[in-house]
């Protein structure tokens, strides 16, 4: 295999903090020496996430093997996945916002046919439903574990508890009429043929779309993470890699 330099679009500041969180791993498990620096394993770990680079194609370019590339990574997801905000930390930053906005995205995955459960009507392909959480601005605040591509937005809400969260503290959430039913502080646009609404109710769409279209932003962040845009690992890791991303949003961006 041919190695050549290259280059990870993440910020410094991300470099830092996963660097600190696995020294400090490190020293609670009193690992004295690794194949790679906590510096190095960091940007293994971002090259990973960022980039979408396979196991083999990192041991390659660090001068590892590929089990330990392996080993490396999931090291560092689990420590970032653990850091997320909960929806209970999302919901209580919340109330400094005049709303937010809920959408659910899916995450392709390399399955097939037979794999039901994980196949989306709505986007025709296999994958898994993350629902997303973003202030009036389209800042990506909070993203849900990952659901079988099968399930409806409503339903994943509800078991998420995103509904009741929201509702007991009493925050407003624009979202679409894949949310319909969902009651609470959820609002969604007038239900009904373009052709049949009145007047007034097609101005309130045109109004409610043009507020819950930032939250393609929100969406658009979580897969410039380029792994996200096509998973190949296990389903049972989607949610740790998900999360791992969203603590490293985060931290550069806050």
């Amino acid at each position: 295999m041919l190695v050549y330099p290259s280059g990870v679009d993440v910020s410094s500041s991300a470099l830092r903090f996963l660097t600190q969180q696995l020294r400090r791993h490190r020293r609670a498990i009193g690992s004295r020496w690794r194949r790679l620096s906590a510096g190095r394993q960091a940007l293994l770990t971002l090259a990973h996430l960022r980039m979408g680079h396979t196991y083999a194609q990192l041991a390659a370019g660090f001068g590892i093997g590929t089990t330990t590339a392996y080993r490396y990574v999931t090291e560092a997801v689990e420590l970032l996945a653990a850091l997320a905000p909960s929806l209970a930390d999302a919901v209580w930053t919340a109330p400094a916002k005049a709303y937010l906005i809920l959408d659910g995205t899916l995450l392709p995955i390399d399955r097939i046919a037979a794999d039901r459960p994980f196949y989306s009507g709505k986007h025709k392909r296999h994958g898994m439903n993350v629902q997303v959480i973003a202030d009036p601005f389209g800042r990506l605040l909070w993203a849900s574990q990952a659901l079988p591509g099968a399930v409806h937005d409503i339903r994943a809400a509800r078991e998420h508890g995103i509904v009741g969260a929201l509702a007991k503290a009493g925050i407003p959430c624009w979202a679409d009429k894949g949310y319909r039913g969902a009651g609470g502080t959820v609002r969604i646009p007038c239900w009904g043929r373009w052709e049949t609404l009145s007047a007034g109710q097609q101005t309130v769409n045109r109004s409610h779309a043009k507020i819950r279209a930032l939250v393609e932003q929100a969406v658009a962040t979580l897969k410039s993470w380029r792994l996200l845009r096509k998973l190949r690992c296990s389903t049972t890791r989607i949610t740790s890699l998900v999360q791992a991303v969203l603590t490293l949003h985060l931290t550069s961006s806050g």
